[in-house]
């Protein structure tokens, strides 16, 4: 396996190029539906990170398996 790739960052980096929405929770839609009051004082950034690996990064039915590669290179890493 190539212990250089990060599955999970590859997708978060896909997400935000092509600015893609997610309908399923978290419920505040990467900041998008925060009270402008607690945007002020945590900023964006909390939300715009709390992405799902299903349903959020992949769709419901893990097509891209983004999360099962993150898991097999950690398994292979470490010999398990």
């Amino acid at each position: 396996m190539d212990q250089s790739r990060a599955p999970l960052l590859e997708a978060i980096e896909d997400y935000r190029r092509n600015d893609r929405y997610g309908y399923t929770p978290p419920g505040h839609r990467q900041g998008r539906a925060i009270d402008h009051r607690v945007l002020d004082v945590l900023g964006q950034q909390p939300f715009a990170d709390d992405l799902l690996a299903s349903n959020g990064l992949d769709d419901r039915l893990s097509s891209n398996q983004y999360l099962l590669h993150a898991e097999q290179l950690m398994a292979e890493a470490v010999g398990a």
